[in-house]
């Protein structure tokens, strides 16, 4: 029986975890956005993106080199640590990103992630120009100002967005979407979640998001959730450390 045409359909809800310092997130945002753009029930798709630190412990303002600071954190060579930086620039340019970890700065993302939820529907847009800013621009994601700058290059208003930074406002907002990962037990970004029902981890190729997509519609409108694993895991973040 086919739906009268007045009647909406059911909304499938993709939650997407992940942090502005992680590569793999950004990769696995574009991977995601070209999956979504060639859904044929998009419309049908709304996609919420939810706050990760992977290391809440860096403390803002560093001004470190990202390659300095994993030398130091996890004691690693730094030529090891280059050649794993070069593998990750290496798949990102497979989806048309230059992510150049000669500029890349740490730093602490909590004020991004406020900056996110303050961005209203512009949050998507947002999250594209950090990720840019982060690992292609050399931006210190973690200086008020840097910040301010970023979202004013998008639209929103630089007075609000400088007020909003300087008082905790959205604050709540991250530390709850930090709750919320831990007590559906993710340990790694990026992180997809469709209806509470099935889910996905690391930036997969674009035909096991189509998958999730459709097992996510299905759930939708269907009287039992749709349970069956899509995909293993796939390259993520974890804590401080990116796998390759």
């Amino acid at each position: 029986m086919s739906t009268p045409a007045d009647v909406a359909l059911p909304t499938a809800h993709i939650e997407i975890w992940s942090d502005i310092a992680c590569p793999w997130c950004y990769i696995g945002k574009r991977r995601f956005t070209d999956a979504l753009a060639g859904f044929p029930q998009r419309d049908r798709v709304a996609v919420t993106w939810r706050s990760y630190q992977l290391a809440p412990d860096t403390p803002a303002g560093l001004n470190k080199p990202e390659i300095d600071a994993l030398v130091e954190m996890k004691g690693m060579p730094a030529e090891q640590v280059r050649q794993m930086f070069s593998q990750v620039s290496a798949t990102a340019a497979q989806v048309g990103l230059d992510i150049d970890f000669d500029t890349v700065i740490a730093a602490n993302t909590f004020d991004a992630h406020r900056l996110l939820h303050l961005a209203g529907d512009k949050r998507d847009e947002l999250l594209e120009a950090l990720f840019r800013a982060h690992f292609v621009g050399g931006e210190i994601v973690d200086d008020r100002e840097a910040l301010v700058r970023i979202a004013a290059s998008i639209g929103l208003d630089a007075d609000q967005i400088r007020a909003d930074l300087d008082s905790d406002a959205a604050a709540d907002a991250v530390r709850a979407d930090l709750l919320e990962a831990r007590q559906l037990g993710v340990t790694g970004v990026p992180f997809f979640v469709a209806n509470r029902a099935v889910a996905v981890s690391g930036a997969q190729p674009e035909d096991v998001f189509l998958v999730l997509l459709e097992r996510a519609i299905a759930d939708a409108d269907s009287a039992e959730p749709v349970v069956d694993p899509v995909a293993d895991d796939a390259d993520g973040c974890a804590g401080d450390n990116c796998v390759v």
